[in-house]
């Protein structure tokens, strides 16, 4: 947490943003049983994603989970967030993939058959998560028509995109955006801090660091990765609303969290 630096306007446009990452289809609820053929769980720091999504598949949601991920730059966060957990902290992480790390949790603590969870541990970043699960998936014969996307909610838009553009030639397979929750800056007690979710959550500054980062890399245009720019992702809409206030916030509190335009 942090001491409050955000006018009420900032907040606003924060939290605006926030959800538009998120890209929640499900209103803040659990999808309904059966609703995917597999859940694809991106490996991220969000231990809440992690458990929602085994919650999911106890619940029927799907009959097969996929974690994907390696071991990338963020993959130390991973091994913080475990060894602040009672239950993640009796893991041995050092020189492990997320996808392995999330899977022994999804064994020991959730008692998920081994049997439903695919792994994938060679991704390191999202384009990768996209191409190597397919992959996985093809060489197993498996493709499913629907597929569930859980990700860290300011990458969930950007994960839809992406599988999106990576199975194009595959217009019989559909994607649902799932979070899990959507992130919302609070002041408690006079302490900013980030609300969504049981556990730890983001550290205020790092928040803001990914929120900004996070609608450059989504325009379609040279700069961005659409397909008119590096062509990682689908196109992607971009609400004149979420324009107006990335630039505001952009403008005033982006020197702040590290945001250098392009």
């Amino acid at each position: 947490m942090e001491a409050a630096v955000f006018s009420t306007a900032q907040v606003h446009d924060i939290n605006l943003i926030a959800r538009f990452l998120a890209c929640d289809e499900f209103a803040g609820q659990m999808p309904p049983p059966e609703s995917a053929d597999l859940l694809i769980l991106l490996g991220n720091a969000l231990l809440p994603t992690a458990r929602a999504s085994f919650a999911a598949l106890r619940a029927g949601v799907a009959p097969q989970l996929l974690i994907a991920g390696g071991i990338g730059h963020s993959t130390p966060l991973l091994y913080q967030a475990l060894a602040a957990d009672p239950v993640g902290a009796t893991l041995v992480c050092a020189g492990r993939a997320e996808a392995e790390l999330l899977a022994e949790l999804a064994l020991s603590e959730a008692g998920i058959d081994g049997c439903r969870i695919w792994l994938e541990k060679a991704s390191t970043n999202c384009g990768e998560n996209a191409r190597f699960s397919r992959a996985l998936l093809q060489a197993q014969g498996e493709m499913p028509s629907r597929i569930l996307l859980v990700q860290d909610p300011l990458m969930q838009r950007r994960t839809l995109a992406t599988f999106q553009r990576v199975w194009q030639d595959q217009p019989a397979v559909s994607f649902a955006s799932w979070p899990t929750f959507v992130p919302q800056l609070v002041c408690r007690a006079g302490q900013w801090c980030i609300a969504g979710a049981p556990g730890t959550l983001w550290p205020v500054a790092r928040f803001m660091s990914l929120l900004l980062g996070e609608i450059p890399r989504l325009r379609d245009d040279a700069q961005g990765y659409g397909p008119r720019g590096r062509d990682f992702i689908a196109h992607v809409d971009l609400p004149d609303e979420v324009e107006a206030a990335f630039q505001r916030l952009a403008s005033m509190l982006g020197e702040r969290y590290g945001f250098r335009p392009a």
